[in-house]
């Protein structure tokens, strides 16, 4: 773990040619630009959250968790953002359309499975995280991959052939008995899960609701109402909204004070965690730290946040 994107980006590529027989990975921030939503009470400004996420750098880092979950020679160069919260392990598995050669599964189904991982069918521009159907053929470009895609020939309600190819020229790479195709986002869940955590959510938001009231916090209350109710149906509809990373506490299940699931989530117990340059990256952690938390106990003490964010 390093402390900043310039000196993992170096790293990275010394670790390449260091270990050539070994998955080397890259697991930074993933944006070219970020604005956190915050709120100025002095100004009474609110300032929305603005970002703009970097195609590549997102591919590198789904690569970088299905590696640690796949193979156990991985080396992941991570800079310190690695500890900020990503989708719950057990949920992100959970949604892994696996596949294997004479499987029986109908085209339906599949197709069913990709929707709910988030990835969109276009038969005309065949990009990652898009599939596409030809017949008895689905073509699926993994969220992971950046030079193969994956074809699953159906033989009726039956898994004939699966078979990587290169997305460009269409060529044949090789030929698989089995596949493990994963979810686009880090931020996927079950229909079930997400059931269950609206309800818990809407708990929340009452008991909040009261507490605000008894303040006389009338402007906090319609806020907090509005934002949250809008939340809860889009994704009871979708099954995400935006910033559905602030609902993490109830999707993953965990308890009050408990911190969110992040890349050492992923991390088998066995592994060995080296930060390098650690005189300036362990202070760093805890200045993120103080900061995140300050920046969203105002949002929560103005009626933009629910406390369980």
């Amino acid at each position: 773990m390093a402390p900043n994107k310039t000196l993992a980006a170096q790293l990275y590529g010394e670790f390449k040619d260091f270990f050539p027989e070994n998955r080397v990975e890259y697991f930074i921030s993933y944006y070219d630009y970020y604005q956190p939503e915050a709120y100025v009470p002095s100004s009474d400004t609110y300032i929305a959250k603005d970002a703009n996420i970097n195609e590549h750098i997102e591919q590198m880092r789904l690569s970088a968790t299905k590696a640690l979950i796949e193979a156990k020679d991985t080396i992941v160069v991570a800079s310190v953002s690695a500890i900020y919260g990503l989708g719950a392990p057990e949920s992100y598995l959970k949604m892994v359309l696996n596949l294997s050669r004479g499987e029986v599964v109908s085209q339906r189904d599949i197709l069913r499975q990709l929707a709910k991982m988030q990835y969109s069918r276009n038969d005309l521009d065949f990009n990652r995280a898009n599939f596409r159907v030809r017949g008895n053929s689905i073509d699926i470009f993994p969220a992971e991959a950046e030079k193969e895609a994956i074809r699953i020939e159906l033989d009726e309600d039956k898994v004939g052939s699966i078979s990587f190819f290169d997305p460009l020229t269409g060529a044949l790479i090789k030929e698989v008995p089995r596949v493990s195709i994963f979810p686009k986002t880090h931020y996927v869940t079950s229909k079930n899960v997400i059931d269950k955590a609206i309800n818990n959510i809407k708990k929340e938001l009452k008991t909040r609701l009261v507490e605000l009231k008894s303040q006389n916090k009338l402007l906090e209350v319609q806020r907090l109402e509005e934002r949250t109710n809008y939340d809860l149906e889009m994704m009871s509809e979708l099954g995400y909204c935006n910033g559905v990373e602030n609902y993490s506490r109830y999707l993953s299940g965990r308890k009050a004070g408990q911190p969110p699931p992040c890349l050492f989530d992923y991390i088998p117990e066995n592994a060995i965690l080296f930060v390098d340059e650690s005189h300036v990256s362990v202070p760093q952690i805890g200045g993120m730290f103080k900061g995140d938390r300050s920046r969203k106990e105002t949002l929560v003490d103005y009626g933009f946040r629910l406390l369980v964010h």
